[in-house]
């Protein structure tokens, strides 16, 4: 990351005032009005928010699927977040950067839209469905993390990684992924309950 990255944020207190929770959230209008607000937005040094509890970054985290399979991959060590290296993945996503904010009116959606375009290629048409949150205080990382998990529905397995931190790639059914939790990032271990959800 560079030196002098400035990352989206929201503070916590908000996250706390909106609801408090602990792992997966379905979205609802007043929940994604009041931490998607552009007016509650601010942009800091990566560096100090990476271990200031007092803000949570917005990150999206998109997960591919086509009909009961989801892609997946292992984090690589390219990686620019070294605490999740090895461990698996179904979300696609990153941090928000100021840079973002010049692409228009919804830094948020500029930012998801470009960590998706740098991470993969996706080749068909596909339907995008905001699924819900994701927090985990339990961990330093998830502690000033808050995820935003967007399901996008595809027409073909098709996505080609672009990175090479994304190892590994993959579509399987949702099924035999949950069956080896364990190996998952807890994100995505969120993510499978919430699918996986009756």
């Amino acid at each position: 990351m560079p030196a002098d990255e400035r990352v989206l944020v929201i503070p916590t207190s908000r996250f706390r005032a909106a609801g408090y929770f602990h792992g997966f959230r379905a979205a609802d209008e007043a929940y994604l009005a009041a931490l998607l607000d552009p007016a509650a937005f601010s942009f800091r040094p990566r560096r100090e928010v990476e271990t200031d509890p007092d803000f949570k970054q917005l990150i999206p985290y998109v997960v591919p699927r086509c009909g009961a399979d989801l892609f997946h991959y292992r984090r690589g060590s390219s990686g620019t977040e070294t605490r999740l290296a090895a461990l698996r993945s179904v979300g696609i996503g990153g941090h928000v950067s100021e840079e973002d904010a010049a692409g228009g009116e919804d830094p948020y959606r500029t930012g998801m839209l470009r960590e998706l375009a740098e991470e993969v290629e996706i080749g068909c048409r596909w339907v995008e469905r905001l699924l819900g949150f994701i927090n985990d205080d339990r961990t330093f990382v998830g502690s000033v993390h808050l995820g935003v998990v967007h399901l996008f529905e595809l027409e073909a397995p098709a996505v080609r990684p672009r990175e090479d931190a994304l190892a590994e790639a993959g579509f399987a059914p949702l099924a035999d992924l949950a069956a080896r939790r364990d190996e998952f990032e807890t994100w995505s271990q969120f993510v499978f309950d919430a699918l996986t959800a009756r």
